[in-house]
This record gives C-alpha cells, sequence and structure tokens, in this order.
C-alpha cells in the first residue's frame, strides 16, 4: 500500500489557508476532502457572493486585493474533480477520528472518518461591547463586510464605523467606495502608537502602503477619522428598535471632551480573534499568547499542533493575515506529505517558513499600531451587557466573582451561565476575560479560556443524538 493511498486528509475550510492545503496536497498525489461552511471558496476575506450578485467585478469587490483573491479563486476552482467539497457545511464536533458535519441547507447530518486533519477555521471579530451594541442597526466590522461583499447591501446609510484595527479603516473604505455615507471613523488607538509602529510595518512595504492609502482615501474625500478615543455608548430608541447616533470621548481619557454624532447604523470591532473551538475539541495543546491577547493552539514552524496528525493553518492559529494564511497552508501541507514519508521540496518548505518569520514581525507592528484597549474592562458599566444570549452584565460577573471568589472563566461560567448560550462565548468570551482580569488584579493569561464544547456553533438539537452516516 502506497503512502498516498492509505492517507484520508480531511481540511476544514476554505479560505486562502485551506485552499492553498487542498491545492499542494492534490500536486502531489492525494484527495483530500474540503468540509467549508460558506456556499463558495474563499474565506471571509475573499468571500464570493450568490451566482446572482457575480456581476459585480472582483475589482468592486476586493479593491487591491482583487488578483489575489482571483488567484485563489482560480486555484480552487481547478481542484473540481480532483477533491471531495462539502460546501455549506459545519463541522460542529470531532472526536475518535471523526468529524460530525451539518449540511446546512438540509440540516442533514454525517460524520466525516479522517487520517489526518488541517485545521484552517479562520477568524471573527473581537467584540468588546459598549453600552447600546444591542440595538439592532449594530454590526461587527466583520458583519457588515459580508452584509457589502455578500448580500450586495450596506448596514445603514449613514454609517460610523468605530474600534480598532486594520479592518477598521478598510471596511470604512470599502462602504465609503460603495456610495455609502461614511459620518466618521472612531479610532481606540492612538496616532502615536501608529507612528511608533511604523518601523515595524514597513518590513512588509505593499502592506503598509495600501493602509496609508486607505487612510488617506477616507480623509480626501471628507470622512472624519478621530484617534485615541473612548466609545461611551450607541444612542437609539428600543422601542424604535434603530440606532440614532453614537456619544465618545476625545483622547481616550476620562475628563475627554464628550462629542456625539447622528448615524442610522455602526460597525465596530477590536482586530479579529482566532476561531480555536475545533482545535480545542481535538484536544490540542492551548498556551497564551501575548501579542494576540488570547490562548492560542500551539503549533510548530510548518504548523504542526500537539497532536499527531493534526496541523493548523491560517488565521484559525494566530491572526497573521490573508497572505500569512496562503503560506501557512501550503507549509501545513507540506508537513503532513513528509511526516507520512512523501518526497516534498524542502527549499520550498524553508522559503515559506522565511516568509512567515518576515510576516510575524509585520504583525507585531500591527498590535502596537493598534492595541486593544486594556482598560476597557475599568470602563465597562455594570449595566452593560456582556452576552447577549444570555442577558449577562458586567455586574453580575463582578458580583459572582465577589460573592464567589471565581478567578478562572470556566468556574466562572458554571456560576454565572457567561458562555452558555448560543454564540458558545464566540462573542462574549473575550470581554468576560477581560472583566474577570480586572475584577480578581490577575493577569489575563491565568484567568484561562473559555473551553470549546459541542455543538462548537448552534444546530437542531435532533442532530445531537441523530447517527450519521460516513462520508
Amino acid at each position: 500500500m502506497t503512502a498516498a493511498s492509505r492517507i484520508r486528509p480531511v481540511v476544514v475550510g476554505a479560505g486562502p489557508a485551506g485552499v492553498r492545503a487542498a491545492q499542494t496536497l492534490v500536486a502531489h498525489g492525494l484527495r483530500p476532502v474540503v468540509i467549508d461552511e460558506a456556499a463558495r471558496a474563499g474565506g471571509q476575506i475573499y468571500r464570493r457572493p450568490p451566482a446572482s450578485l457575480a456581476q459585480r467585478s472582483a475589482r468592486t469587490l476586493y479593491g487591491f486585493e482583487s488578483q489575489r483573491a482571483n488567484a485563489v479563486h482560480a486555484a480552487f476552482d481547478a481542484l473540481r474533480g480532483r477533491i471531495d467539497h462539502h460546501p455549506d457545511s459545519l463541522v460542529w464536533n470531532a472526536q475518535d477520528h471523526r468529524l460530525d458535519v451539518m449540511h446546512n441547507p438540509t440540516c442533514s447530518t454525517r460524520r466525516v472518518p479522517y487520517s489526518h486533519l488541517i485545521v484552517a477555521t479562520g477568524a471573527t471579530d473581537r467584540v468588546l461591547p459598549v453600552p447600546g451594541w444591542t440595538l439592532p442597526g449594530v454590526y461587527t466590522l466583520g458583519g457588515a463586510q459580508v452584509a457589502l461583499k455578500f448580500q450586495g447591501c450596506a448596514i445603514g446609510q449613514r454609517v460610523v464605523f468605530m474600534g480598532t484595527g486594520p479592518l477598521l479603516y478598510l471596511v470604512a473604505y470599502q462602504y465609503a467606495k460603495a456610495g455609502v455615507e461614511v459620518a466618521a471613523v472612531l479610532d481606540t488607538a492612538r496616532f502615536a502608537d501608529q507612528l511608533a509602529a511604523a518601523p515595524a510595518m514597513l518590513a512588509q512595504p505593499a502592506v503598509f502602503a495600501k493602509g496609508v492609502y486607505y487612510v488617506g482615501w477616507l480623509r480626501a474625500h471628507g470622512v472624519p477619522l478621530h484617534s485615541g478615543v473612548r466609545p461611551v455608548r450607541v444612542l437609539g430608541d428600543e422601542a424604535q428598535g434603530r440606532v440614532t447616533g453614537v456619544a465618545w470621548q476625545d483622547g481616550g481619557r476620562d475628563g475627554g471632551e464628550e462629542r456625539t454624532l447622528a448615524c442610522d447604523a455602526v460597525g465596530f470591532g477590536y482586530a479579529l480573534r482566532s476561531e480555536t473551538q475545533l482545535a480545542d475539541l481535538l484536544g490540542c495543546r492551548f498556551e497564551f499568547a501575548p501579542l494576540h491577547r488570547a490562548h492560542l493552539p500551539v503549533r510548530d514552524a510548518a504548523g504542526r499542533s500537539s497532536l499527531e496528525g493534526v496541523y493548523l493553518a491560517g488565521d484559525g492559529a494566530g491572526i497573521m493575515g490573508a497572505d500569512a494564511a496562503e503560506q501557512a497552508g501550503e507549509r501545513a501541507a507540506l508537513a503532513l506529505l513528509a511526516d507520512n514519508g512523501m518526497a516534498i521540496d524542502a527549499a520550498r518548505a524553508a522559503e515559506l517558513e522565511r516568509k512567515l518569520g518576515k510576516l510575524a514581525g509585520f504583525r507585531e507592528g500591527l498590535e502596537r499600531a493598534f492595541p486593544v484597549p486594556q482598560d476597557w474592562a475599568a470602563h465597562a458599566s455594570d449595566e452593560l451587557v456582556v452576552c447577549r444570549c444570555e442577558n449577562i452584565t458586567a455586574g453580575t460577573l463582578r458580583q459572582t466573582v465577589a460573592t464567589t471568589g471565581a478567578d478562572e472563566m470556566n468556574r466562572l461560567k458554571a456560576l454565572s451561565r457567561i458562555g452558555m448560550g448560543r454564540c458558545q462565548g464566540r462573542m462574549c468570551g473575550a470581554a468576560a476575560a477581560e472583566i474577570l482580569a480586572h475584577a480578581t488584579g490577575l493577569p489575563l493569561q491565568q484567568v484561562g479560556r473559555l473551553r470549546g464544547q459541542a455543538p462548537i456553533k448552534p444546530i437542531p438539537i435532533r442532530l445531537v443524538s441523530a447517527e450519521g452516516a460516513d462520508a
């Protein structure tokens, strides 16, 4: 039996990392299974619209990234007939070398066995709530981008974008280019932070230049840009169910001038965080990553996790961006092949690792330029809803800590129900950890993380007990 015939690889995710991983496996004679939640490959950054909206050009959808998007799409399209592609499919559990997968349109479930697994699950928004964030018309930055790229619509007619991170300016630029009135961009990072980080970001001059261009374009087109702010609240009417404006404090400190601005929608977020639930269910070892301010699954330079036969690639193992995701997907696939005695191009593997190492330095610059506000928890009022699913406030979390002595996230979850709702902590987990660390006086890394549990995303309850058929 040849190595190729005994390997049954599965790739979870068809974004830049998953596409390049699958392409590399196919080039070496394997036929991987590719499972993706979206109907069409591309991931979030290169999300492809439905066929009904496909008349929009790649330049319109992806801007400067249109060539890379086209390349990723073309690479995946060329794999048809050489992979087993499961679109619209959610991996909601993993055990005993089998994945439980739900096909979304039919809500049918099946079990997909694997010998080796490449996890390329991507990222989602990091949410630090602000009063009023539960009003209709408030979206995460990623959600606002999905509406524009995938559904061909805007979240409002006069939109404010706030938070921090490169995505803040990219989405604002995309909305303004689409003809939407962008009322303002409110960045919690200070201009001084971005200036200090410039030397590190110049390690990737083309990427840095695009960021400078977005900012310059927005300024040139009259979009007010404010840095060093502290969001105070989203204004609106719960009875009417709509956003009417935002309030923020200039200077980001107590005593700064509070200002308001009328708008009918808000997009907000604090950069991105890795989707790690599947890696957690698989049993991968996690460690705290100060750069990402989060616990992440451990991997080596080639993408090998702590578990034999499980590989990690792309933003799901640490936010590095689309370019790095492509390289990491290919490198993880090469590691899988080499670990099974198959010949690979060692020089190419080394080159990929060098490129990824260089991008890591650039990433450090980005984190310095757009830091997550570490004083957020100190400013969060007791009335602030942290968990929308269970309607749990910051005050409830603090009271739980005070009365029970809870000092670890899963203990806090058991006593307060934080993270027990539909999102399983995907939206509230980061904020709850910040509240817990502040309330206990412990370092963020010491309060731990919410453990992943199946189902990692909402599914019909009847599927939990259903027996899936092998794929």
